[in-house]
């Protein structure tokens, strides 16, 4: 792992690095278990699952948040953190806060699931509410910062936050490797905003590493395929991912997932439905739709599996009675 300086570590506008995603790795390996990677059988190959919605917050931002307030200098984490998060990331920032001591902020969209609402501030966040149509999470965040002070901690435009859920990437080319098929010749991640992805690009730079959004919200799909970062179209399209209904990706994302050659692809709900009662029926896991997201591309054909192939379960906070409707199909 190459060195770098501490002023090289603590600024905020550095690229995320893999010497960075090994760092982190060694982080989240001495304060959180490795979560399970599961075989699954699909079209004669075995496919590798790596199980994330089991971890403390149920999402793999706790990884990300992790990374970022323990970089915290002693000054900056008296004034505490301000996060944007649709609810997984909220969890994330919320529990490390706790455990730092250090006070959370999260700025969250009214229309958040009920449950994500209530976890982030039973672990003691503060949530401000934004209309995810009419309003921006940023700007907001930004008043705040202003108004309060605080360092914002991203829900993937963050370097810290990249390599905290790349880290992901390094316990399963680890876990893939002790099992025999090798390190990952091919990712497919969850995408929002592409903090994950991204990560899985420096993770496991030998692999390829695809991109699965919900149709509607699928930004970094059209992103990658015209050159350029573009938004959302329709702010008010209904998914259940709310997990990755994110605006657009921040240059820091796209530059990662333009340099490794990313490509995305888009499934329908009725994809991300099957997925998940696949997920319980045989792994016997709870996935939310936006965590279901990777396996759905898989599973409807729209990514090919190879022998090695790893598939991130990115997420499994979802509403119980939601889910039961789902999995009723």
């Amino acid at each position: 792992m190459t060195e770098q300086s501490p002023e090289a570590l603590l600024d905020p506008a550095r690229a995320p690095t893999l010497a960075g995603v090994e760092r982190a790795a060694a982080k989240v390996a001495a304060i959180l278990p490795q979560t399970p990677l599961l075989p699954l059988e699909v079209d004669g190959r075995t496919i590798w699952c790596k199980a994330e919605c089991l971890q403390p917050v149920g999402a793999f931002k706790i990884r990300g948040a992790w990374h970022r307030l323990t970089d915290l200098t002693p000054e900056q984490a008296v004034a505490g953190v301000v996060g944007v998060s649709s609810g997984n990331h909220a969890q994330g920032v919320a529990w490390a806060a706790k455990r730092l001591g250090i006070k959370a902020t999260i700025v969250m969209p009214s229309n958040a699931p009920a449950m994500k609402l209530a976890a982030t501030r039973a672990l003691g966040a503060e949530v401000v509410l934004y209309d995810r149509v009419t309003e921006s999470r940023d700007a907001v965040a930004a008043r705040l910062i202003e108004e309060r002070g605080g360092t914002l901690v991203h829900a993937y435009g963050d370097p810290w936050i990249i390599e905290g859920q790349g880290t992901a990437g390094i316990e399963a080319r680890a876990q893939m490797v002790s099992r025999g098929p090798g390190e990952p010749d091919q990712v497919v991640a969850c995408c929002g905003g592409g903090g994950l992805s991204a990560g899985l690009a420096l993770a496991c730079p030998d692999a390829a590493i695809v991109a699965v959004e919900p149709e509607g919200w699928d930004d970094v799909t059209r992103s990658l395929a015209a050159g350029q970062i573009l938004s959302v179209e329709d702010m008010a399209w209904p998914t259940e991912c709310d997990a990755l209904q994110t605006p657009e990706t921040w240059p820091i994302n796209f530059a990662v997932l333009r340099a490794r050659g990313v490509r995305g692809i888009v499934v329908t709900q009725g994809e991300v439905r099957s997925a998940m009662r696949l997920a319980f029926e045989r792994l016997h896991l709870v996935v939310e739709p936006g965590g279901a997201a990777a396996l759905a591309a898989v599973l409807a054909g729209k990514v090919e599996p190879t022998d090695a192939t790893l598939v991130t379960l990115s997420g499994g906070n979802v509403d119980p009675q939601k889910f039961a409707e789902i999995i009723a199909g």
